[in-house]
């Protein structure tokens, strides 16, 4: 299926998202989600359909028809960080306002909040304190209070004329209605009633409806201010809940010093291409995505992966544009550029987990979109039943108006796309993105975790893990003429000997140089060091063609390499062993402690490896796994994790190859190490940018976190209406503070959401 992204302009609330999504839906072949909170529409498109003269121009068509408007976004690394958002839309006072507004939108909102808020303020206190009313003073009142009830609540009548002429009822159409109820019903009184009477002292009382041609000016000016600096609020804190995602997209450099002709130039990265060489000096930032080819340095990936440790590069490295040089001069090979880097691919990701809707959303939509009439039915049944029961004109519109102003259910539709803005906004600052909202319900509901070892539990590279001596050889000796012998060679056995022998002293290089190298197709390797024969491998090998064979000790050694699943090289010389050094995967060092933390989850740890029962029981041990599943193969990994789900299991799937992508797909929750292969990340629903288990586990944590706050803001948003509408229709609660409270109700949802913003990771990796 094609896949286009709009912008939305013009929504202020759920019910203008829905409406939207249901038009986009009806057209053939198209599959749409709109986003309140972050404005954006995601239209799937049939391929059949794709290929027709359907595209964005005809959905941005659809939307226009509908009352919004829709552009087609820039690319991400072209934007500047607030990028697309209209400000007339934001400055509107639209139910949360638009998520990607400039600070000129913000502006705006706020002139037209404090010059509402400085009229309004005389009005409240005239109307409110008796003692301070003079002859007249309701005029005064009026002359305050008309400017607020018309240009300060303006774009919530507008945005309710807009949607009144496609048919539609939305959050602002109860607040207009509410607030032009409340202004209309107050110049009937003045100039047709005994309101406007000089010397008529009245006030309205916060829990009572007073008595005679009672003015409601106070409460068309309050009401308008008070939403005003709820949807401020709201516009400033949404703007913080997406500051993760825009400080991502600015992480690229500017510019880049190109090599051309020998000479450095400066060029704006906009203009590099595959191939370009430009050079990165310490202290500054990569600007794409390269190949070393000169030099060597350490690269700090913090701000990708939450890595706190720098990387060691060199001459064949990858590295990852905007990614800061920390060390020596690097020349950097271009090999992709803008939309398709890394950093572009990784804000794609988190842009369409923002962008996407849990089925706790979709509920909250449903009842968003049918809840407006529903009000505005109730708030006419309480003036009806008010009358019939003999209550007072005054009374019955009281709580009518009240109703109408308390119902507004702005904070369900923001209960979770804002929760989703920060939990996925501080995931990427951790190096977690989560594809999806769907994705958090799964974790939720997931008892059983699935681990590769190679590469997950384990670092994938062998290692150097001890050395055991022949009777008699000293260990540096023994150490010297294994790395000479070994240096000619790369296999992964010979190089981990090598790097073992230069830890074990570093700065230095072995003494002894080798000539007369050869390799013997895998058994082992031999070579003249010092005038004398040194032979390193198998000990079968050893024993078959050079008739060295191992002593007791010696031999104990291997067994005991071989129980543990690690290779044991023998060493001899001159027709005699020498020693024997084992070399081995090794478990990564947060591996133990981010199994404890999988168990503390209520996850049941797996271990899946295609090494021999061996060595995958010596790891499991290590980290403290007991069921353990050795000699399995990619197809054995996918059997494995449907087998679990047979037994009525949910399972979660951590892996890093292509062996791992069935079984990510297959797993009722895939999550991918991000130094794996592009399969393994394309199958799995979360990726963890670092190379540690442990950032699985505060994946795990991250995602249920996130869903835990997204059902709290949903449960307040519900109990807030369900509790309060039957009270303002009982006319216990005065319009006044219906709209206080009912502003408050969205700014709770937003500022709890934003608490997400302390979530700390505990792998020892990650320094934020």
């Amino acid at each position: 299926m094609a896949g286009v992204e709009l912008e939305i302009g013009g929504m202020t609330c759920a019910s203008c998202a829905n409406r939207i999504e249901r038009k986009l839906n009806k057209l053939p072949g198209v599959e749409a989600s709109v986003n309140y909170a972050t404005e954006k529409a995601r239209v799937q498109i049939d391929a059949a359909v794709a290929d027709s003269a359907l595209g964005a121009p005809e959905l941005i068509a659809v939307v226009e028809s509908a009352g919004y408007t829709a552009t087609v976004p820039a690319p991400p690394m072209s934007r500047s960080g607030d990028a697309g958002g209209a400000a007339d839309g934001a400055a509107g006072g639209g139910c949360g306002g638009t998520g990607s507004v400039d600070d000129a939108a913000a502006a705006a909102l706020r002139h037209r909040l404090i010059v509402s808020a400085v009229l309004a303020l005389p009005v409240v206190v005239l109307s409110m304190v008796p003692a301070l009313q003079f002859t007249n003073w309701q005029w005064l009142a009026l002359t305050l209070a008309a400017p607020v009830a018309v240009w300060g609540a303006w774009p919530f009548h507008r945005a309710a004329w807009v949607n009144l002429r496609h048919g539609a009822a939305t959050m602002d159409t109860l607040i207009s209605v509410g607030v032009l109820a409340a202004f209309g019903w107050s110049l009937w009184a003045l100039f047709f009633g005994t309101a406007g009477e000089p010397g008529m002292r009245m006030g309205f009382s916060l829990f009572a409806s007073g008595h005679g041609d009672e003015l409601y000016l106070e409460v068309a000016a309050a009401v308008t201010v008070f939403i005003l600096a709820g949807r401020y609020i709201e516009l400033k804190a949404k703007r913080d809940s997406g500051a993760a995602l825009r400080a991502l997209l600015e992480l690229g450099a500017k510019d880049a010093a190109v090599l051309r002709d020998g000479r450095e130039e400066r060029v704006p990265v906009g203009t590099l291409t595959p191939g370009d060489l430009f050079v990165v000096r310490p202290g500054e930032k990569i600007a794409t995505d390269g190949l070393v080819r000169e030099g060597a340095s350490a690269v700090d990936l913090s701000m990708l992966t939450g890595e706190s440790a720098p990387v060691e590069v060199g001459a064949g490295d990858r590295v990852v544009g905007a990614s800061l040089n920390v060390g020596g001069r690097l020349v950097v090979e271009v090999t992709r550029t803008g939309a398709d880097t890394e950093l572009a691919r990784l804000g794609r990701l988190v842009e369409e987990a923002q962008t996407g809707k849990a089925e706790v959303q979709r509920l909250a939509d449903r009842i968003s979109g049918v809840f407006v009439p529903v009000v505005i039915g109730l708030a006419l049944v309480a003036f009806v039943l008010w009358l019939v029961f003999g209550g007072s004109v005054e009374a019955a519109f009281t709580a009518a108006v009240a109703t109408l102003i308390i119902a507004c259910p702005c904070a369900l539709g923001l209960a979770t796309p804002t929760a989703l803005l920060v939990g996925t906004g501080r995931g990427s600052q951790l190096g977690i993105l989560i594809r999806g909202p769907q994705v958090l319900e799964q974790t939720r509901r997931i008892d059983t975790i699935v681990l590769d070892k190679t590469g997950t539990v384990t670092t994938g590279r062998m290692t150097l893990h001890r050395t055991v001596p022949a009777a008699g050889v000293d260990v540096a000796e023994l150490l010297r003429v294994a790395a000479a012998v070994e240096a000619g060679s790369e296999h992964p056995i010979a190089r981990a000997i090598v790097a073992g022998v230069g830890a074990s002293a570093p700065g230095s290089a072995p003494v002894d140089t080798a000539s007369d190298f050869r390799s013997a197709g895998g058994s082992g390797v031999q070579a003249i060091v010092g005038e004398r024969l040194v032979v390193a491998g198998r000990p079968s090998w050893l024993a078959a063609e050079w008739g060295i064979r191992l002593d007791d000790e010696l031999a104990a050694a291997v067994e005991a390499a071989e129980r543990e699943g690690r290779t044991a090289v023998a060493v001899g010389r001159d027709g005699a062993a020498r020693g024997v050094l084992v070399v081995g995967d090794t478990v990564k060092e947060s591996s133990a402690a981010a199994v404890a933390e999988f168990v503390r989850l209520g996850l049941r740890p797996v271990l899946l490896t295609g090494d021999n029962p061996g060595a995958a029981a010596a790891v499991g041990a290590e980290v403290g796994i007991d069921d353990v599943r050795a000699g399995v193969t990619p197809q054995g990994k996918l059997d494995a994790v449907r087998g679990l789900q047979a037994e009525g299991r949910v399972v979660a799937m951590v892996g890093d190859g292509v062996n791992d992508a069935a079984a990510l797909a297959a797993a009722d929750l895939g999550i991918a190490l991000g130094s794996g292969t592009d399969a393994a990340i394309a199958a799995a629903d979360i990726t963890v940018m670092r190379d540690d288990l442990g950032a699985a586990a505060d994946a795990v944590r991250l995602a249920r976190r996130t869903l835990g706050v997204i059902k709290g803001n949903l449960f307040w948003a519900f109990a807030y209406n369900v509790a309060a509408i039957p009270v303002a229709m009982l006319g216990l609660l005065n319009p006044l503070l219906a709209g206080a409270a009912m502003a408050l109700s969205s700014v709770f949802v937003v500022t709890n959401s934003l608490r997400l913003r302390g979530f700390s990771a505990r792998s020892a990796g990650s320094r934020r």
